[in-house]
């Protein structure tokens, strides 16, 4: 039974899964998006998820708790950057979107991408014009008068 056992193993111990982790988080914060498996985009959803919320709190203190899950210098000074993750810091959650793209040849595991929301330029460069709104009821006042 996997009653109230929330976290994915992947198939690794906790040594293994937590460097995994944090390699894949730093490629992520680094890289804005990365291709892996399903499995595993999911398991880094719920890694870096709440890291990113302790770094819109700017101290030495969260920085070095950022520090201990990532263990990459470029990757937490990125992160605290004031210019690159603006947009994140005024989103109240949901910073990562997985989506599926396919099949691996070598396994048939469920191929995804993740990726940081706001750092996609196909979603986030359609600015959606303001519809106009026509009513009939001024066109047939016009038209009575």
């Amino acid at each position: 039974m996997n009653h109230r056992n929330k976290n994915n193993h992947l198939g690794r111990k906790r040594g293994h899964r937590k460097s995994l982790l944090s390699n894949m988080a730093s490629s992520l914060i680094k890289k804005k998006r990365i291709f892996t498996t399903l499995a595993k985009a999911k398991a880094l959803r719920k890694y870096i998820e709440p890291i990113i919320t302790k770094s819109k709190i700017h101290t030495t203190h969260s920085k070095r708790n950022i520090f201990s899950y990532l263990k990459d210098k470029t990757a937490v000074s990125e992160l605290f950057n004031k210019d690159i993750f603006q947009k994140i810091r005024e989103r109240p959650g949901g910073y990562t979107r997985i989506i599926k793209t396919g099949f691996r040849f070598g396994d048939q595991a469920t191929f995804s991408l993740i990726e940081l929301v706001d750092f996609n330029e196909i979603y986030v460069s359609k600015k959606r014009k303001k519809s106009v709104r026509r009513s009939r009821k001024k066109i047939k006042e016009v038209n009575n008068e």
